[in-house]
């Protein structure tokens, strides 16, 4: 982020936040739609904080492309720019679930409506439709157009403890190393992140997915985030995991001329991938404002 451009938190002035989650990935959203915030890794890793803070897998940054350098060039294809960090203070290129969780709080407050929208996010512009809501008021669910897999193909092995297995390397426009196991407890606590080898395959670190298949084109998952550690649910991995598990089940769309769906179950609920004969793949599921309030004045900056 091009520091000179925003400005740090009025330690005066309350923060609005808000709480969501997309199957249980959760977030704390901070609207920003003019750029003024500079949210340090530090300020990040506090709102993130389970018991000091307000608690999430990573923060959702709310603001207009054109007001955010990283995003300037994309204002033209995408009004809003999705600014996403882990719950570390680390940047990240994309968040599959956290695309789905932006386009609803757009919809909340009365920035999108339910339909076709474009999200701007390092990883490039999403496309994202939102459903309308169902006859009993129930939120419609969210799909997005996740982009294309790239298969780097470089064999990579995943470890925990003295146990490994072959992975597959997927990028999603951020890194996977996907392993099928035989059960999902094989993983371990996954407090910490398993050894990837070789390091030069993933030089900046990488997400790691534990798969057993739960039936025909129906897979589970467990998985650890780069700079979050386990988390509920991971929306690149969930696609990640279906690319892989699509490869080595012969059902590569490219390959075979028809599109190809599986459902993939997250600890924190489920998810629909599909992949289309061009490469490109869609991910639909659920997402839900929980919360909004506003952030004691000072707060953050008493943590500096």
């Amino acid at each position: 982020m091009t520091e000179a451009h925003h400005g740090t938190p009025d330690s005066s002035s309350p923060l609005p936040f808000l709480k969501g989650h997309g199957t249980e990935n959760d977030f704390v959203i901070v609207p920003d739609p003019d750029g003024l915030l500079d949210l340090s890794a530090a300020d990040v890793a506090r709102l993130c904080d389970r018991r000091a803070g307000i608690g999430g897998d990573g923060v959702l940054r709310v603001v207009r492309s054109a007001a955010d350098p990283e995003a300037a060039a994309l204002a033209a294809e995408a009004e809003w720019f999705m600014d996403y960090r882990n719950s570390d203070g680390s940047i990240a290129e994309m968040c599959g679930n956290g695309v789905r969780v932006f386009a609803r709080y757009l919809q909340h407050a009365g920035l999108a409506q339910a339909g076709d929208l474009a999200v701007a996010t390092r990883a490039g512009v999403r496309h994202v439709h939102v459903a309308k809501d169902g006859d009993d008021g129930e939120a419609g669910a969210v799909t997005v157009r996740m982009g294309r897999a790239v298969l780097p193909g470089d064999p990579v092995v995943v470890a925990v403890g003295d146990r490994s297995w072959p992975a597959v390397h997927v990028s999603m426009g951020n890194p996977h190393a996907v392993a099928f196991v035989d059960g999902l407890d094989e993983a371990g606590d996954l407090l910490q992140a398993p050894a990837v080898s070789p390091r030069s395959a993933y030089p900046d670190g990488t997400n790691v997915e534990f798969v057993v298949d739960r039936g025909p084109r129906h897979v589970a998952l467990r998985v650890h985030e780069r700079g979050s550690g386990e988390t509920r649910s991971c929306g690149t991995g969930a696609c990640a995991v279906m690319v892989a598990a699509a490869r080595r089940d012969g059902l590569d769309p490219a390959v075979t001329g028809r599109p190809v769906t599986y459902t993939v179950d997250v600890p924190g609920g489920r998810l629909v991938i599909s992949e289309d004969t061009d490469g490109v793949i869609e991910m639909t599921g659920p997402a839900v404002i929980v919360a909004e309030g506003a952030i004691e004045p000072g707060w953050l900056a008493a943590g500096r």
